[in-house]
């Protein structure tokens, strides 16, 4: 599909705000999943970039900066590959998966232009420098500004092509590719969604949060459980949870025995 003028604004905004959070680190719009949903939002396809923001987001989750390697632009891979699938308009699984190829390549693309903008903030702040030398604070707040521009004009550039790419073209481009490329790549990535989840359990991994682990892939595959329903009993069972930690805390304190800290133990060693 072709995009009018508004949607153009709005999805320019979109990819400007994630550069710049790519940065400030803030709000999260560099997130895929945030991203991907502003930009279904603007183009009137919300549902299916939600869903391929949480695919993305799977994915962005093994992506890390260890020593001298630089992962991939998680912000560029979010709104390049949105505006792709809803160009596309190929709604299906298969779609989805061309525009997760797309998100991984071009994210791993725009490392050259991360690497070009940090060349220009080299120079940018050595003007900052120079202004601050002179006691000009209005100088120093202007580099500044034109340093986060830059930031955002990394993803909005890209985008902006993108928009103004032809849709035939950007069919026939990922027609073009081969299948062993994109069945490759679809596998890899599904490498790396379970690198991310192992990442989070890792940093996550307590005594305390196992049984809620347990508990929520017992919960997963019941299709009769929607997420509103799933996020009660999560919001419910951490309720439970906080209220027996208060008991448990207050109750050893009285009673001469010192809390371990988890209160479902301390329950059982109760009994």
């Amino acid at each position: 599909m072709d995009f009018n003028v508004f949607q153009i604004i709005l999805v320019l905004i979109v990819a400007f705000l994630a550069g710049l959070e790519g940065i400030l680190d803030e709000f999260q719009f560099h997130q895929p999943i945030i991203a991907c949903s502003l930009v279904g939002l603007a183009t009137g396809h919300l549902s299916e970039c939600i869903i391929l923001g949480g695919a993305l987001q799977l994915i962005a989750m093994g992506w890390a900066n260890i020593g001298a390697a630089i992962a991939p632009d998680a912000a560029l891979a979010s709104v390049a590959s949105a505006i792709i699938y809803v160009k596309t308009g190929t709604f299906t699984d298969e779609g989805r998966n061309l525009a997760i190829v797309a998100a991984i390549t071009l994210g791993t693309v725009g490392l050259a232009l991360t690497m070009v903008v940090r060349t220009l903030s080299v120079a940018i702040v050595h003007r900052a420098d120079a202004a601050a030398e002179k006691g000009d604070f209005r100088g120093v707040e202007f580099w500044h500004m034109v340093a986060l521009a830059c930031q955002g004009l990394r993803i909005a550039i890209p985008a902006t092509f993108l928009l103004f790419l032809p849709t035939e073209t950007v069919q026939g481009a990922l027609a073009s590719l081969p299948d062993w490329f994109t069945k490759g790549m679809a596998i890899g990535g599904g490498f790396v969604v379970a690198v991310g989840y192992a990442m989070v359990i890792n940093m996550m991994a307590t005594p305390e949060v196992w049984p809620f682990f347990f508990l929520g892939f017992a919960l997963a595959p019941l299709n009769q459980l929607t997420l509103i329903a799933t996020g009660i009993i999560g919001v419910v069972l951490a309720v439970v949870y906080i209220r027996l930690s208060q008991n448990t805390g207050g109750s050893g304190g009285g009673g001469g025995q010192a809390s371990s800290g988890d209160p479902l133990g301390d329950i059982l060693n109760d009994y």
